[in-house]
């Protein structure tokens, strides 16, 4: 089987569950993780023959797929502003609007200037912001912290992978007796759980079967918790005129906006993703 077919060949099986565009760039991403090779030049040997043992993995990987696993678990990695990560069940996939928040946190460092900054990341998942902003701002000292051990994991092996020195802890930020083992810091960043369960009844079935959930779902009864435990924990540990930088949920924009005001921080903005999304909040301590 040649490259050409083996792609054709995915393409037509995706079909039955994606739409064109959908199953292509799946398709594209699953060749390359097979081959090394970019789509251009899949051009250029489009006719070169596979392994048997890409042959294997090619089956592996579609059976995988044609149950809905998403294309990230089934190859094992995710792009996220131009790192290449680990990623299994036990972390989210990066999402384009996370690129964004990770983006907006490393141009405010770069226009204010700063030679020391420490940030903290709760919730890190596969470890993509803290090590997007330690890479393209190396002096700045980073914490990130989680409650899954499997989710710590992965980060761990991003942050080594990618020669990043993070400082990872297992912690609860919802127990507030665990506060004492954390510092104090210029920045706090969170991508929390922010779906209320009602929401998971429309979700996609790849995400609703094989995305941790724990990262992902939080009570109908109190879907602004981790935005209340975040600014309570941020009044004693963020630095003055620090800021707090959170992923939100965009029908809850405006409720993320009066807990931080509600509990004295300033300049609170709220910022809409390319999708023109409310999906970002940020909050200045006083």
């Amino acid at each position: 089987m040649t490259i050409q077919q083996a792609y054709l060949q995915l393409l037509q099986q995706l079909s039955k569950l994606y739409d064109n565009r959908e199953s292509g760039n799946i398709a594209d991403l699953v060749i390359e993780n097979i081959t090394g090779l970019r789509k251009i030049d899949r051009i250029v040997y489009k006719d070169t023959i596979i392994s048997p043992e890409q042959q294997n993995l090619l089956s592996k990987i579609t059976s995988e797929l044609l149950q809905h696993k998403p294309v990230q678990y089934a190859i094992g990695e995710a792009w996220f502003m131009g790192m290449r990560l680990l990623v299994n069940e036990q972390v989210l996939i990066p999402r384009p609007e996370t690129e964004e928040l990770a983006n907006w946190i490393i141009q405010y460092i770069k226009t204010n200037k700063k030679k020391e900054v420490s940030v903290l990341d709760i919730g890190t998942g596969s470890g993509c912001i803290p090590i997007a902003i330690k890479q393209l701002i190396p002096q700045t000292s980073v914490t990130a912290i989680d409650i899954s051990e499997g989710a710590l994991q992965v980060a761990k092996m991003n942050s080594v992978n990618l020669n990043v020195l993070i400082d990872f802890l297992l912690l609860d930020i919802l127990n507030d007796d665990t506060w004492q083992q954390l510092g104090h810091f210029d920045i706090i960043v969170s991508n929390p759980p922010y779906i209320r369960n009602n929401e998971g009844l429309t979700m996609r079935k790849n995400v609703m079967d094989y995305e941790p959930h724990l990262a992902l779902f939080v009570s109908d009864n109190d879907p602004l918790l981790f935005y209340k435990k975040i600014s309570a924990f941020a009044k004693t540990h963020l630095n003055q005129n620090g800021i707090i930088y959170v992923e939100i949920n965009e029908e809850l924009a405006q409720d993320v906006s009066t807990v931080f005001q509600q509990n004295g921080f300033l300049n609170v903005e709220i910022r809409q993703d390319m999708q023109g999304k409310d999906r970002m909040v940020s909050a200045k301590h006083a």
